[in-house]
């Protein structure tokens, strides 16, 4: 058994609207990444199965590694097919909001969910929700959407109603979001509902080879590139700093997730707590951090770099040139290293 972390309340909310309603969107956020596309699609499944009309919308293109969960083939793009995203949420009377806790997270996609006359359920783990959902569901302490979407269905009565790819959808994300289970992963119910997923069938040996044995030759020449020669150490501060351009991304044919997961190779170094990754967008610079211990790499994000996420997991955005960005960073971080560090 596991824990009724969701209070009762939202349960009896969340499924009185699925009584009511059966025209329903599924929005995830902007570049989406494994738990992303494992809450909306395992979600999807299940609504889908109970015999309701459902859409997933994303904004953008997701990584080709998780293109073979079931139902990707469904899912539309924003910036794809804008007018058909508009009418579809506008016409939605019930849209689900999963793995983003503020609408700006879902780019343009945002004003039209705020807008949308539909009620709204927000399903998260990232901590500061904006209120703009209906019902709230949002628990930072669960390490990823996924086991929540799991654990909502399974109060709702209805473990029997997930079916074997929802399993492995929700699986996926359970996987991705936690590095395959090495970080974010101590707590003994997630190993309890990985055993309800495996007795739907699912194969997790084939799903971490789907989704990490899964990437083109040039990734690794620009892991092996980065590594060789942009990785930056600061000793004192105990942490490492990765930096690709747009044209050193470009030299090595760069797609869609390429750069998945490089932020984390530095906390392999012996002594490294905090590792941080810039990497040249179009009009921004996207930023990764990771950290072990207490080190708050969602502080470090939140009060210099327009972010936030987890304690060890977070990200950001910074407008400006590369140079800006990582000047900004090596100016801020002795500070914060001083401040919270703990051996």
């Amino acid at each position: 058994m596991i824990t009724k972390i969701i209070a009762e309340e939202k349960i009896v909310q969340v499924q009185r609207l699925l009584d009511k309603y059966d025209n329903i969107v599924i929005v995830t956020h902007v570049s989406p990444d494994g738990d992303a596309i494992g809450s909306t699609l395992g979600l999807f499944h299940y609504l889908m199965g109970m015999g309701n009309r459902v859409h997933v919308i994303v904004p953008n293109s997701f990584p080709q590694f998780l293109k073979w969960i079931s139902g990707t083939d469904k899912i539309i793009q924003y910036d794809y097919h804008p007018d058909l995203s508009a009418r579809l949420v506008a016409e939605a009377q019930l849209i689900f909001c999963l793995d983003f806790n503020v609408l700006k997270r879902i780019k343009e996609l945002g004003e039209l969910v705020r807008a949308a006359k539909g009620k709204k359920v927000m399903v998260d783990h990232h901590p500061y929700p904006e209120d703009f959902a209906d019902v709230t569901i949002s628990y930072p302490q669960i390490s990823s959407t996924s086991e929540l979407i799991f654990r909502l269905i399974c109060r709702m009565g209805d473990f029997d109603q997930i079916s074997k790819e929802a399993a492995e959808a929700i699986y996926t994300g359970m996987m991705t979001d936690t590095g395959a289970f090495t970080y974010n992963s101590n707590s003994p119910e997630i190993y309890y509902i990985i055993g309800e997923l495996l007795s739907k069938g699912i194969n997790k040996d084939r799903i971490y080879i789907n989704v990490y044995n899964n990437y083109s030759e040039d990734r690794f020449r620009m892991m092996g590139y980065m590594l060789s020669e942009k990785m930056k150490i600061f000793p004192e501060q105990k942490t490492a700093l990765l930096c690709l351009s747009n044209a050193e991304q470009e030299r090595f044919h760069r797609q869609k997730g390429d750069t998945e997961g490089f932020v984390n190779i530095p906390l392999s170094i012996k002594g490294i707590v905090f590792s941080a990754m810039f990497r040249e967008d179009t009009d921004m610079i996207k930023l990764s951090f990771r950290s072990s211990g207490k080190f708050p790499s969602n502080i470090f994000a939140a009060e210099n770099f327009n972010g936030g996420g987890h304690l060890n997991a977070a990200g950001g955005e910074f407008y400006g040139s590369l140079e800006d960005a990582v000047r900004r960073f090596e100016e801020a971080l002795p500070a914060y290293f001083e401040k919270y560090y703990e051996e």
